[in-house]
């Protein structure tokens, strides 16, 4: 399901292992936003390790699940597309 995934992360050092955990699910698409196209399983998974990532006293993680009708309503003011890379890339085949 598409998933959109934002967060505020106070301390730089926990940021960063946000960010790049994040780059390993999905498309960077603002500052502290991430655009994933995820299984049920692959969320569960991604909201375990977020949650031991960050400090719930002072940090916050977001997830929208957006089902297909509400992703043909997103729109994109100014540069940058809605995400819709595949997670992988079929190569040869045959």
């Amino acid at each position: 399901m598409f998933t959109v995934i934002s967060y505020d992360v106070v301390v730089d050092k926990q940021r960063t292992k946000v960010l790049k955990y994040l780059k390993g699910y999905g498309t960077h698409v603002q500052y502290s936003v991430f655009e994933c196209d995820l299984t049920a399983r692959q969320l569960a998974a991604v909201k375990r390790e977020l949650a031991m990532l960050i400090d719930r006293n002072t940090d916050s993680v977001r997830v929208y699940q957006l089902d297909a009708d509400v992703v043909k309503r997103v729109e994109v003011i100014g540069i940058g597309r809605v995400s819709v890379d595949p997670l992988y890339y079929l190569v040869g085949g045959g």
